[in-house]
């Protein structure tokens, strides 16, 4: 009889975390795609150097490095700037008062959240992604349009909510949906630091228990769930913008 020897509380939990930091991803990613979109696409060529450099730079990486190098490197970073800081305000305030002891103004150590932490890696990450899915979406929407909506008197807020973001939408969708399915399967990195996510868990239960294949064969079919109920979810949303074009 299949049995998960009394991990089945904690797998729930577990598999309910994974979902928190896939959609909380995709929301950040979707606002930095946005915005990176734009930025791409805008006549500031400042904004198109950086744009380009976040998209050229997290593409080229691959996510379990830069999964580790924000993780470990931002808090190391953090930490040292930190320390510097209480440096340079003890320094600053001996020269005022000379018997001032050294006092921490800010934490000597801050210890980074994996949590906080895996939602802003993978929404980072799959923000350069999205950008280019927003970029190509926007180029495929009819410059007339958006001109006739111009001449109707529309500013440029309802221009693009009313013109641009419904059309753009329906050609941003299979990537979008794409990117998506991608990020959930992503999830999975957070378990090396530390997020007790049911990769994580399954983990554990099969060096305790000796049944690798048991509970990994548990969150497979977890992910696989996740997978089937978004694949129904994009072909709704994407018969519902296609409206207008049947």
């Amino acid at each position: 009889m299949f049995s998960l020897y009394g991990y089945q509380d904690i797998f729930l939990e577990g598999a309910w975390l994974t979902l928190q930091v896939a959609l909380l991803s995709l929301v950040l990613s979707v606002a930095l795609g946005l915005l990176a979109a734009l930025a791409k696409l805008s006549h500031s060529t400042i904004l198109t150097s950086i744009a380009t450099l976040y998209t050229t730079i997290i593409r080229g990486i691959p996510d379990l490095i830069l999964m580790l190098l924000i993780f470990f490197g931002g808090q190391l970073l953090i930490n040292d700037m930190s320390y510097n800081l209480n440096e340079w305000l003890n320094e600053t305030i001996t020269g005022y008062y000379p018997n001032h002891e050294w006092t921490a103004y800010l934490p000597e150590y801050i210890d980074i959240s994996p949590y906080f932490a895996g939602i802003v890696t993978i929404g980072f990450i799959f923000g350069a992604y999205m950008a280019e899915t927003f970029r190509g979406a926007i180029l495929s929407v009819d410059k007339g349009q958006l001109e006739a909506a111009t001449a109707y008197g529309m500013n440029k807020y309802k221009r693009f909510f009313r013109v641009m973001f419904p059309q753009m939408m329906r050609h941003a969708l299979p990537g979008l949906g794409n990117n998506w399915l991608v990020l959930l399967k992503t999830t999975a990195l957070v378990s090396i630091i530390g997020l007790q996510d049911m990769v994580k868990i399954a983990g554990d239960a099969s060096g305790s228990t000796q049944k690798p294949f048991t509970f990994y064969l548990v969150v497979a079919l977890i992910f696989l769930f996740y997978t089937a109920v978004s694949t129904t979810a994009l072909k709704w949303a994407e018969r519902k913008y296609s409206i207008q074009t049947r």
